[in-house]
């Protein structure tokens, strides 16, 4: 009998070597991933050149990542195929986190529809972490077109068929199809004048050589404060606080109407879910101090936030509108 109890001690001890073990194992991985998470310095690219607002809105939430996490958090721009190349490179990196992407309207929302051959699915091969802001535009006319509001706007678009020629940033940006929601809603024809960015059709605008544009607010607030421009609308939700006596293009005439810009970090498909979310609480931390929320008023932004699934919401709904838009209108690059 002393004999068989020895006999049992070996296995025992296995026994005890076994549980001791799992229990140490208990915690999963992507759970240590993410509290070791980041313990090297982090890559966001963004897929335009330096100096836009896209870069300089990645630079202020990269400083402050990295204050708070006391790691290095680097911009790198990967300019190219209006932004489409920048995405392309993090949608084919690890997923481990430490390479995401400042996605946008262009390169999110419209690309799928827009390219035919578009290396990346926006939705399947990159995981969203949050929405950062959602800028409205502003509708101007250079003062010479004779039309004070939305409606007398478009009254004189129907009354010149193709005579008013709207500016864009390029064929297939935001807003050049901001002007063709706008005309196909309207049930009016404008000529659409691209331009290589929104800084040239503005001139042009003030120039007088288009009528009409949906322009980024830093670009035109000063001219319509001059009487050189004539802010119409804001293509919004709701009113603007850069512009508070300007009415919605929808609350002016135009009802249904609603265009935004987007912008959102996202990460390649397959990223540990615990890592977007720490990414997603420190962000949407970031988000509401008052150094970021000026710094989006001065582009006539309010940050968004929210969490990872209100990302994702908010790209299928955007892909399934414009991507309807796109190809009503039959747009492609």
């Amino acid at each position: 009998m002393l004999k068989r109890a020895f006999s049992l001690v070996p296995g025992l001890c296995l026994t005890i070597a076994l549980t001791l073990g799992l229990t140490a194992g208990l915690t999963p991985a992507p759970a240590r991933a993410a509290d070791a998470y980041p313990d090297r310095p982090v890559r966001l690219v963004v897929p335009y050149t330096p100096g836009g607002n896209t870069d300089l809105l990645a630079r202020i939430i990269a400083q402050k990542l990295g204050e708070a996490w006391k790691q290095s958090v680097v911009v790198e721009n990967r300019a190219g195929a209006a932004g489409t190349i920048g995405v392309d490179l993090v949608a084919k990196s690890k997923p481990d986190g430490y390479t995401i992407v400042l996605g946008t309207f262009g390169n999110i929302l419209t690309a799928p529809g827009l390219y035919k051959n578009l290396p990346y699915d926006a939705v399947k091969d990159l995981a969203p972490i949050i929405l950062l802001a959602e800028p409205a535009t502003a509708l101007v006319v250079h003062p010479g077109v004779p039309a004070n509001s939305v409606t007398e706007l478009i009254a004189y678009a129907k009354a010149h068929p193709g005579a008013l020629n709207y500016g864009s940033s390029g064929s297939g940006s935001s807003n050049h199809l901001f002007g063709a929601l706008f005309a196909s809603m309207a049930n009016v024809k404008m000529t659409h004048v691209p331009y290589k960015g929104s800084g040239p059709a503005v001139n042009d605008l003030v120039g007088g050589m288009i009528q009409v544009s949906f322009a980024p607010f830093p670009l035109v607030l000063e001219q319509i404060k001059a009487g050189k421009l004539k802010a119409l609308a804001v293509t919004g939700a709701t009113r603007s606080p850069a512009l508070p006596q300007v009415p919605t293009v929808a609350e002016a005439g135009l009802k249904g109407y609603e265009a935004i810009g987007w912008f959102a970090l996202m990460a390649p498909a397959g990223t540990p879910r615990s890592i977007l979310s720490k990414l997603n609480t420190e962000v949407d931390r970031i988000l509401k101090t008052p150094e970021v929320r000026a710094s989006l008023a001065a582009e006539g932004a309010d940050p968004v936030g929210g969490s990872i699934d209100d990302a994702a919401r908010s790209i299928t709904e955007g892909v399934r509108k414009w991507g309807t838009l796109v190809q009503q209108l039959d747009i492609t690059l």
